[in-house]
C-alpha cells in the first residue's frame, strides 16, 4: 500500500478533480442527448398517432381557442365555413427543398363565426424578393381539413411589413382580423393529390427519425469512463517509476551486474632490448 502514497499529494488530488469535472461534463452531455432522443421519439409517436388519423371538428379538438397541447400536433381537424381572402398574409423566409419563399396564411371563418388560421402552403420568391403569384383561395362555403401546429409567436428584431409577416404570430393575425380567433394553434391545409403539385405547395410529411442521439449519448458516457481509466493507468505508471527509482537508490546508485573487465595487456618491450637480454643470458 505504501507504493500508492504519492496519490495523497496535492498534484494527484488536482488530477482527480480535473477528471471528475470532465466526467461530470461528459455525463451531462450524454444525459442531454438522451433527453433529445426522448423528444424525438415522442414526436415520432405523435406523427404515428395523428398524421393519418380521421379528422375531427376543430371545435372538438380545441374546445379552448387559446390553448394547445403539444400532443395534438399533426392532429387532423375538419373546418366548415369560408376563407377571408381580404385578410390573407404571407410569412417570409420559409425554406422548401433548398429554396426560399413564403407561406400563405389565409384566415378561415367557421360557421360559428370564429376564425381559424389556415396555412395553404408555400410559394416561391420572385426575382425581386417579393412573393410570387398567389393562387386565389376557393370562395363560398366549403369544407377543408388541416393538421394542427402551434403558433410561433414573435422574434425580437423581426417585424411585419404590410401583409408580409416574420412569423406565424397568431395573436397578430387575430388582431388583424378583428374577430374572435383561435390563437393556440393554426392548421396546415390537407391537400388532395391533384392539388399537391400546384402552388401553394403543401409542407412535406415529417420524417419518423429519432436521430443519432442514442449513439452520441453512449459516446459521452464512454468518454467519462475512459477519463478514470486513463487516470488509473497514469497512476500505475508513476508507481512503477517510483518503485524502480527506490530500488536503484538502495543499491547505491550502481548496478550489480558488472561488465567483465578486459585483462590488461603488458606493454610490449622494444625488440632490440629483447635481443640484448638473450645475449646476457647466454654468458
Amino acid at each position: 500500500m505504501n507504493d500508492w502514497r504519492f496519490l495523497l499529494s496535492g498534484r494527484w488530488a488536482g488530477y482527480l478533480v480535473l477528471v471528475v469535472i470532465f466526467a461530470i461534463a461528459c455525463s451531462a452531455l450524454g444525459t442531454w442527448q438522451l433527453n433529445r432522443r426522448a423528444e424525438a421519439l415522442a414526436e415520432v409517436a405523435r406523427i404515428d398517432a395523428n398524421y393519418d388519423a380521421e379528422a375531427v371538428p376543430v371545435a372538438d379538438a380545441l374546445p379552448d381557442p387559446t390553448a394547445f397541447d403539444i400532443d395534438q400536433r399533426w392532429k387532423v381537424v375538419s373546418l366548415a365555413g369560408e376563407y377571408l381572402p381580404a385578410e390573407e398574409v404571407v410569412v417570409r423566409n420559409r425554406p422548401l427543398n433548398g429554396n426560399v419563399g413564403f407561406e400563405v396564411i389565409t384566415p378561415f371563418r367557421l360557421d360559428d363565426g370564429t376564425v381559424f388560421m389556415v396555412d395553404r402552403g408555400w410559394i416561391p420568391e420572385a426575382p425581386d424578393g417579393r412573393p410570387g403569384d398567389i393562387p386565389a383561395a376557393p370562395t363560398g362555403e366549403i369544407e377543408v381539413e388541416a393538421r394542427l401546429k402551434a403558433g410561433e409567436g414573435t422574434i425580437a428584431g423581426r417585424t411585419s411589413t404590410g401583409t408580409e409577416l416574420a412569423t406565424i404570430d397568431l395573436d397578430e393575425l387575430a388582431a388583424r382580423v378583428g374577430t374572435p380567433a383561435y390563437t393556440g394553434a393554426y392548421g396546415l391545409l390537407v391537400q388532395s393529390p391533384d392539388d399537391a403539385a400546384e402552388p401553394p405547395l403543401a409542407a412535406p410529411r415529417p420524417e419518423r427519425d429519432e436521430g443519432p442521439h442514442l449513439s452520441y449519448a453512449l459516446q459521452w458516457f464512454v468518454f467519462a469512463l475512459l477519463a478514470f481509466i486513463g487516470l488509473g493507468w497514469a497512476a500505475n505508471q508513476e508507481r512503477k517509476a517510483l518503485a524502480e527509482a527506490s530500488l536503484t537508490g538502495a543499491r547505491g546508485g550502481h548496478d550489480e551486474r558488472r561488465v567483465p573487465r578486459r585483462p590488461e595487456r603488458k606493454p610490449r618491450r622494444d625488440a632490440d632490448a629483447d635481443v640484448e637480454d638473450g645475449i646476457l643470458d647466454g654468458r
